[in-house]
């Protein structure tokens, strides 16, 4: 069966998906003039503006959701990963997927925002929305939406409560099946409550948990400040195959960095315009803005703080592409979050390895939230007759895949994981490259109101944009709320 899953992978993650989401980047950098560094300040302001409505959470709302389902085990165990197999040169390549993904999670969460409509007596919307609404075809956006549900409740939910299980086992020697039933049991009585308790529940503890994670690997730099310039020349050495020690895994370094990059901030992958979707907001700009954001404290902030401290303290090892390892500083170590937990173990003996577990537990929780709620959404999209039974099995898979993913082999969730994660990817890029026209007109709209002076609102026919249904039907009483 491992064998089977490998083959899959393999296809699924071939040089072309690489290509596809670093292309699809840089297209999208280039025709929104880098939005990225140009409104990043516009970012940090809109963050904090607005509040809920009774069909929708707030921008920090959806912004913490989001952020829940990318600051995940792949800030942790995953950046490990990616240096076992890419060296510290994988760092700069998810450095560069982050940046130039930045653009592409404006593009996907703007559209989701623009098509979303109203079902459930709350925002709906994503991919599946804005492929059947935006582009026509209506296959194409049921194939996404199976998949997204497929990927979400089954192949992904085990590789957080893995590494959850994996971290809580090295640091206090608990029964994966104990860590496994406890996490089970806390997300059933989360996810029971619908898109607001998620809400609620991400938008305190999401900005605790990166914060208390980043201060802890502050720490750890300014104890090692003098060794900064050379580890940030280590890595870009090593990126572009430049660095003797790690000669000859360039092609590794760019796969793995962009495969656990995308696999940790999801930009391009379909996932974050979900809940950019639930937003109220006045444009859909504003939430994509705000969502291009989520991608630089993904990997910039989170993943760079990981980065920092394994290769500061040198608690790592890297694979030969022709076997062995190039540098084994941890015999017999798994990939994952042993290496963190290594790494912070080596400052703060006392602690380290229980603080990496606890913040894994957190950040892997919080992601397996975000996942329920995609697969809720992409189900409601199915789901046309609202039938409260389908809502319930999906409950209860994703609990079950939660469960079973603790006590299973790290090896094959990590793959099954990727699987998933590719296939969404394949789908939500190819759709966004064909729908960029309605995003990047959004864009202009907002950029021109906002040099006009005014608070942008969105009108969807002024922009030659067709069937954004719920724009066109906005009561004023609601575009008052939002605008609160």
């Amino acid at each position: 069966m491992e064998n089977v899953i490998s083959f899959i992978n393999d296809i699924v993650w071939s040089n072309a998906l690489i290509i596809l989401c670093l292309g699809a980047g840089v297209y999208f950098s280039f025709v929104t003039k880098f939005l990225q560094v140009r409104y990043l300040r516009e970012m940090l302001h809109l963050l904090f503006k607005g509040g809920s409505t009774p069909k929708g959470i707030s921008s920090f709302q959806a912004f913490t959701v989001a952020i829940a389902g990318r600051v995940g085990t792949g800030n942790i165990a995953g950046v490990a990963t990616a240096i076992a197999m890419g060296g510290p040169g994988a760092v700069f390549w998810m450095w560069a997927i982050a940046f130039l993904g930045s653009a592409s999670a404006f593009v996907e969460a703007t559209l989701g925002q623009i098509y979303k409509q109203v079902k459930d007596g709350q925002y709906r919307g994503g991919p599946a929305y804005y492929i059947e609404k935006g582009l026509g075809v209506k296959w194409y956006a049921v194939i996404f939406a199976v998949a997204t549900i497929i990927s979400m409740a089954f192949l992904l939910p085990g590789v957080q409560s893995n590494s959850i299980a994996s971290g809580v086992s090295n640091a206090f020697q608990i029964p994966a099946a104990y860590t496994g039933g406890l996490v089970t049991l806390l997300l059933a009585l989360i996810i029971i409550g619908g898109v607001k308790r998620i809400g609620k529940v991400a938008q305190i503890v999401v900005p605790f948990m990166a914060g208390v994670y980043i201060l802890m690997s502050v720490v750890i730099i300014l104890m090692n400040i003098t060794e900064v310039p050379a580890m940030l020349g280590l890595i870009v050495r090593s990126a572009f195959d430049l660095e003797p020690a790690f000669a000859g895994v360039f092609g590794m370094a760019v796969s793995w960095g962009v495969k656990r990059g995308i696999y940790s901030n999801e930009a391009g992958q379909g996932t974050a315009p979900h809940a950019a979707a639930a937003a109220a907001v006045s444009h859909p700009a504003k939430q994509g803005l705000v969502q291009a954001f989520s991608v630089y404290v993904d990997t910039l902030f989170v993943c760079t703080a990981t980065a920092f401290m394994i290769l500061f303290t040198g608690q790592y090892n890297v694979v030969s592409p022709e076997g062995g390892f190039i540098v084994e500083n941890l015999p017999g170590v798994p990939f994952g979050p042993e290496y963190t937990q290594a790494a912070v173990n080596t400052h703060f003996p006392a602690f380290g390895t229980g603080f990496v577990a606890i913040s894994l537990f957190f950040f892997a929780f919080t992601t397996i939230m975000a996942y329920y709620y995609i697969a809720e959404t992409n189900l409601s999209y199915l789901n046309r007759n609202d039938n409260k039974w389908a809502i319930w099995v999906l409950r209860i898979i994703i609990l079950v895949s939660t469960f079973y993913g603790s006590v299973k082999t790290a090896e094959s969730a990590w793959m099954l994981g990727d699987i998933g994660v590719g296939v969404m990817a394949w789908l939500n890029v190819v759709a966004i490259i064909l729908l960029r026209k309605p995003a990047l007109r959004a864009l202009k709209d907002y950029h021109e109101q906002r040099k006009a002076g005014i608070d942008p609102e969105f009108n969807p026919s002024k922009l030659g944009i067709s069937n954004a249904d719920y724009w066109e039907e906005q009561t004023q009483e609601e575009k008052e709320l939002q605008k609160a």
